[in-house]
This record gives structure tokens, C-alpha cells and sequence, in this order.
């Protein structure tokens, strides 16, 4: 099989596509013939070996045999299932997110059945599957589970353009609230269209200085800091970063039994009933996929070096046997 592999931590150019044995399920486990897979952020920072904390994860020095392998969501058709495995069968469309079992920029892939995987979404391509799997999971993790918004509160979305940002946007109107987003001037029409209510051009404005309050604030590109946002929380208002740092977690632990407002941090692998969410949204009209870009798995450097400028629109795909855009 072919599958894109690092060896070393650095910019995109460390990634190499090479041709592997194909892995074969264990017993309990299923094999995925992945058809489409994506370059997010989180696979940029992975690859860069960036923070400290991440390192003590994936590698101090490189990464480790099990992260060479990089990629984190799919969608594809089951090839074989193990001895024990009675719940999927061979020739079924799934997606899902490989979580720590990281590997599907791989043509094969191996999860266990119990994995956050689920049966693919009627109408959609194997492309929109794999766009819908972490953005919108972890906008409901975040906002659902932890901030536990509400009908009718002020929810306002930094980097509202972005795979988890647009499905904040639509997740946070699913539930109820109102909704502002951040982004830039090229991206103020896809956040309305989105959902968002309103809509803050971070090239002409900056949100703290507008005098404005919310009850939640999710900064999905975590560019901000709690210090910054919190004179925009209403009392009981609550931050959320997605990707905590360490004083971020300091921070969880003093607001949560003082002050009036709180940070709140967290990150769920287990996606499985999430997935069941994702799909009842969609059949209500209540989530779209948004996809950039489109790559083959030959062109996944180039797909790093645009998701590294941070401009990307919603989701960049890799899908195995296509073109790329032009």
C-alpha cells in the first residue's frame, strides 16, 4: 500500500510517500480501505513536533514508529474484519477518527471495531465524510459537553472560518444560541452563511474593544488567552481553548472554584456517539460539509504547506485516487 510517512519533525517536506505492507486486523480489530482522509491543523502540529507536552506524546526527538503515520479522520469501505469482530462487514462505507491510533494518510488502516467509527451518512461522498468527522465532534464536545450551552446565550466563535470553527458555528446554532464569528474580510460570507447572526472582521476590528459580552467564548484556533477575552464574558461566562496549554489548565483548575468566570479545557478520542450526532444534524439540515481543497495523496506536501499558512477555508481533503484542484 502507499501511505505518506515522516520520520523526523519539521516542515511539510519531511513527509514522503512510500509504498508499506499492507497491516493486517487483529482479532478484535477491522481493516478500512480509506478513500479519503484530511490535512488539519492538529496533523501540521504533530508533524512540527510543537509544545513540549506534544513531544512527551508523540517523540522527544522524532516520532515514535506508531506516529510515523500521521492522519486522524476518514471515510472508506471495510476490506476485512478479524475473527471476533461481528458487528461490521466487508464492502460497508464507514468514517470515523483514528484518535491516538493515528495512520489513515495510508491506503489501509487498522482500528479496532469498538473505534469512534460509524456507518458513512446517506448522500455523501467519501470526501464530505472524512470533512465531517473532527471538526464537527469537536465543536460538540466543546460546546455541548463541557460548556453546556444553552438556548438564547452569546456564543462567540474565534476562527469561525476554519473545519472546527465553521461546525462550531452550526453546532452552537443547533443548540440554540446566538452567534458571532471571527474571521477575515475574504470569509465574512461563509461564516453568515454558516449561521452566524453577526460576524467580526479581526483586519479591521479586534473583539475586546467593541464592548461586547458572551456567554461563551471558543477559540477554535486558540490564538487568545484568557486574560485577553475575559472582559467579554458575562459573569458565568466560560473560555474554551481547543488546544490547552499548561497555564490554561492552571487557570481550569483556580476559576473553577473562584471568580465568575471560568476556563474549561478538555479533548475527547472517543467520538462514536458524537459521529451518531453528526449524522442526525445532517439529517436535519443542521451541518454541511465545507470543503477548500481537494489533494491526491502524492500532492499531501503541498496540502501541509497550505493548511501551515492558515488560511484554508473549512476542510482540506485528501482523497487517494483524484486530482488535485487546480
Amino acid at each position: 500500500m502507499r501511505a505518506a510517512v515522516y520520520t523526523q519533525f519539521g516542515p511539510p517536506e519531511v513527509i514522503q510517500v512510500r509504498t508499506l505492507a499492507r497491516p493486517a486486523p487483529r482479532a478484535d480489530e477491522i481493516r478500512v480501505r480509506v478513500c479519503a482522509t484530511t490535512v488539519t491543523a492538529a496533523c501540521g502540529l504533530m508533524r512540527r513536533g510543537d509544545t513540549l507536552m506534544a513531544r512527551v506524546v508523540l517523540g522527544l526527538l522524532g516520532p515514535r514508529k506508531r506516529f510515523q503515520i500521521a492522519g486522524i479522520e476518514f471515510a472508506g469501505t471495510v476490506d476485512r474484519v478479524g475473527s471476533s469482530v461481528t458487528e461490521w462487514q466487508v464492502g460497508e462505507r464507514v468514517f470515523g477518527f483514528a484518535g491516538f491510533n493515528v495512520g489513515t494518510y495510508a491506503e489501509y488502516h487498522c482500528l479496532r471495531a469498538s473505534a469512534s467509527i460509524a456507518h458513512m451518512p446517506d448522500g455523501l461522498s467519501f470526501e464530505e465524510a472524512a470533512s465531517l468527522v473532527d471538526g464537527p465532534t469537536t465543536a460538540l464536545h466543546f460546546l455541548r459537553d463541557l460548556a453546556h450551552v444553552r438556548p438564547g446565550e452569546r456564543v462567540l466563535i474565534i476562527g469561525a472560518s476554519g473545519s472546527v470553527g465553521g461546525a462550531a458555528v452550526q453546532v452552537a446554532r443547533s443548540l440554540g444560541a446566538e452567534v458571532t464569528g471571527v474571521c477575515s474580510t475574504a470569509n465574512i460570507e461563509l461564516v453568515q452563511d454558516l449561521g452566524a447572526q453577526a460576524v467580526v472582521d479581526y483586519t479591521c476590528a479586534d473583539f475586546t474593544q467593541l464592548g461586547r459580552t458572551y456567554d461563551v467564548i471558543f477559540d477554535a484556533v486558540t490564538k487568545s488567552t484568557f486574560s485577553q477575552v475575559k472582559p467579554c464574558l458575562a459573569p458565568g461566562g466560560r473560555y474554551l481553548p481547543t488546544v490547552a496549554r499548561l497555564r490554561d489548565y492552571v487557570l481550569m483548575g483556580w476559576t473553577k472554584h473562584f471568580g465568575r468566570r471560568r476556563v474549561i479545557c478538555g479533548m475527547s478520542t472517543e467520538k462514536r456517539e458524537l459521529l451518531g450526532v453528526v449524522k442526525a444534524m445532517l439529517k436535519r439540515g443542521e451541518l454541511r460539509p465545507v470543503i477548500d481543497r481537494r489533494y491526491p495523496l502524492d500532492h499531501i506536501v503541498q496540502a501541509h504547506r497550505y493548511v501551515d499558512t492558515g488560511r484554508k477555508r473549512g476542510n482540506v481533503v485528501i482523497a487517494m485516487t483524484e486530482r488535485a484542484d487546480p
